[in-house]
């Protein structure tokens, strides 16, 4: 992983008055965006700190936090950039919960009530219009308390104006048409809640399946193709899903998002209510 980022000492203050002396463990240091996981007597929270690159997006995700009611956020800046601390969210993501799955695990039942709790999870976001626009594997945790969306960078709502930096999110996820959104040079794009919904049937067929949904060997789109151009082809809704034989009533529905359009496709409360027939 390399060499960490310094955790900055103003998020480390802010964590010890809500923790007490902490313990300080690094979790991730990417493109200009760290992580740390601080733990005290009284309880533990995340601290992120976002510099050169990931400076502005990390301002952006702490202002997002703070406007939802679901999270608790304190916010700064310092030398190198700008932090902040939230509460840690105990729990596997929704990529670690399928495990057994992919392993070829006999027993659906937790996997299958973690899907459930993703897709209510994303829907309690666009009951309050909100739209996250960056849905995939590792962006659901499932705590006691039930599933939390992570990496709210690219969040949105009719409030809080689309960055006019945002890309679509993980190309392999993105919709057909947020891609031709993304492609079509105009700014900013602006991810909506038929595009979280296709993002969010991807994330549960990549969890199964343990590969991105689309099928690109079949139309000739290799490893070396860029972003832009993977977008392009996306775009199209011409590329087939994979031809995949794990657990196929699970992937029944997704598939269904995934081929249809846009203006077809169910809610996430929808998606929840299919997966809960299984």
């Amino acid at each position: 992983m390399g060499e960490f980022a310094p955790c900055p000492g103003e998020a480390v203050n802010a964590a010890e008055a809500v923790c007490g002396p902490v313990t300080i463990a690094g979790i991730t240091d990417r493109r200009g965006s760290a992580v740390w996981k601080a733990t005290g007597a009284l309880g533990s929270v995340a601290i992120k700190a976002g510099y050169g690159e990931g400076e502005e997006i990390t301002a952006r995700e702490g202002a997002v936090l703070h406007q939802l009611p679901d999270y608790t956020v304190i916010a700064g800046r310092y030398a190198g950039g700008v932090w902040y601390v939230t509460p840690w969210l105990a729990g596997p993501s929704t990529w670690d919960l399928f495990k057994p799955i992919r392993a070829g695990g006999s027993d659906p039942a937790q996997a299958l009530t973690g899907a459930i709790a993703l897709c209510r999870a994303v829907a309690g976001l666009h009951s309050t219009a909100w739209v996250h626009g960056d849905l995939q594997p590792a962006h659901g945790v499932h705590t006691d308390q039930g599933a939390k969306l992570l990496d709210l960078s690219w969040a949105w709502s009719p409030t809080f104006p689309p960055s006019p930096i945002f890309q679509g999110g993980i190309t392999h996820l993105v919709a057909p048409e947020l891609a031709a959104a993304v492609e079509s040079g105009a700014r900013p794009v602006r991810a909506t809640a038929a595009s979280d919904v296709y993002a969010l049937a991807g994330t549960l067929w990549t969890c199964v399946t343990g590969r991105w949904p689309l099928d690109y060997d079949a139309v000739g789109i290799g490893p070396d193709v860029g972003p832009s151009a993977r977008r392009a082809a996306i775009a199209t809704g011409a590329i087939p899903l994979h031809s995949d034989a794990s657990w196929p009533a699970f992937l029944t529905p997704l598939r269904a998002v995934l081929r249809g359009p846009a203006q077809d496709r169910p809610t996430a409360a929808e998606l929840a209510l299919a997966l809960a027939k299984l």
